[in-house]
């Protein structure tokens, strides 16, 4: 399965400063597959060490993590030599094994030559362990998440369609594949991008068999969060996380502590949703009270949405069906724009975008605003359908004269009054070099 990563690691690998890389992301996304498989098209031999299933390797760093101590005992433990350039060391599951993430560090001033990359599930949860010393500055960082609509297009043999979308994007002329463009995001909306559901459905799977794999997922998830948190820590947590798809599918998505039960309170659930942002289970957007640049300056922290990584759960959760998403009742239920919103949310995340969102206490709200490179604070609207009346918008636009204004729904490319039209399809160009 191709993978937008593959690029990264690559360029990691040719940086004349380079230094141990960690790849980060929730279970399940793919970072062993990737990884995998960046060593087998460009280094002559692996070491893949998974500390989960090979506790001898953790024992090697009990003692002495140099890498003049480790390399030789790491030789001998799995039978192959270390090359500094031919050989990639694979740290895999390094959660478990917290001296080996603190070796990294060793790696980086004494043996610089040395090709090593780690991984592992839950690894944001773990730092915040005391037993955790994290190489700070001593790393490369790069995060996974689900694959991307593009990325989804890969995989279903649809990359010229990809390539057409990203030309119309980049020239705003009408995409006469438009339909057929939006029946695969509809489809996306229910497989998402977690990589084993995005396979079955690939290989020919009905979604009744897409939505088992989604749920042995989303079981996983619900055993972290009770196996890496404590009784009264971890029953918060599943309130939380339960919480999130009847927080999108309300009219006003802020996140709402009554939405939990009617006695939540800030304080009580802080410590859970950080949990579960850590565990890369779900991303917050935050409430600026200014449309300008810098966005992070005039965010609220108090006020603030909360999407799940990926939009196939989501509508898992939320029991969706394909009828559901039918273009036949346009404007459709509120959850659909739920929806919508935590599919662009998931598209921005995975194309390296801090997004934000714009309200005021009239209760006119933008959903969201991102820093477009050269183009200060650009308001992004999102309509689940063709309907795309937003006062909200408007306000916006009379408060700020932003320079480019970008509504995401049903519609084609083209542009509306001033407002750039960007089918909810396309909405991966966003992260591209080449926006709209």
């Amino acid at each position: 399965m191709r993978r937008k990563i593959s690029q990264q690691l690559t360029a990691w690998r040719k940086s004349p400063t380079r230094k141990p890389l960690i790849v980060q992301g929730a279970r399940q996304v793919g970072k062993t597959y990737s990884v995998l498989r960046f060593a087998d098209e460009e280094f002559d031999s692996v070491i893949h060490v998974d500390f989960s299933a090979q506790r001898s390797f953790c024992d090697l760093f009990e003692g002495d993590i140099t890498p003049s101590a480790l390399i030789p005992q790491i030789e001998a433990l799995a039978r192959t030599p270390l090359d500094p350039e031919r050989t990639l060391l694979f740290l895999d599951e390094i959660q478990a094994c917290p001296r080996a993430l603190t070796s990294l560090k060793y790696f980086y001033e004494r043996a610089p030559e040395y090709h090593v990359v780690a991984a592992g599930s839950l690894l944001g949860v773990a730092l915040g362990r005391d037993e955790y010393s994290f190489p700070v500055g001593k790393v490369d960082q790069v995060s996974l998440h689900p694959l991307d609509f593009e990325e989804y297009l890969w995989a279903l043999g649809e990359e010229r369609l990809g390539n057409l979308i990203i030309q119309s994007c980049e020239s705003g002329s009408a995409l006469g594949l438009h339909e057929r463009a939006l029946d695969l995001y509809r489809s996306y909306l229910l497989v998402g991008g977690m990589p084993e559901a995005v396979r079955a459905h690939a290989a020919g799977a009905m979604l009744l068999e897409v939505r088992r794999v989604q749920r042995f997922l989303v079981d996983a998830y619900l055993a972290d969060m009770t196996k890496y948190a404590s009784p009264l820590d971890s029953s918060k947590i599943l309130n939380v996380w339960r919480s999130v798809p009847e927080q999108l599918a309300k009219e006003n998505h802020k996140f709402q502590y009554a939405t939990i039960s009617s006695s939540a309170r800030a304080h009580q659930y802080e410590a859970p949703i950080n949990w579960l942002h850590a565990a890369g289970l779900v991303s917050f957007c935050y409430r600026v009270r200014e449309g300008r640049t810098p966005l992070p300056a005039f965010a609220e922290h108090d006020f603030f949405k909360l999407y799940l990584l990926d939009t196939g759960l989501l509508t898992t959760l939320m029991g969706v069906e394909e009828a559901d998403l039918s273009p036949a009742a346009d404007k459709g239920a509120a959850f659909r724009g739920g929806i919508a919103e935590n599919y662009v949310m998931q598209q921005l995340v995975a194309g390296g975008i801090e997004p934000f969102y714009w309200g005021t206490a009239s209760k006119s709200e933008v959903d969201f605003i991102v820093d477009l490179e050269g183009r200060g604070a650009v308001p992004l609207e999102v309509k689940s359908g063709k309907n795309v009346t937003a006062r909200s918008l408007e306000a916006y636009r009379k408060a700020y004269q932003p320079a480019q204004v970008i509504r995401l729904s049903a519609r084609n490319f083209g542009d509306e009054g001033g407002i750039r039209s960007v089918p909810l399809y396309a909405a991966f160009c966003l992260g591209r070099g080449s926006r709209p």
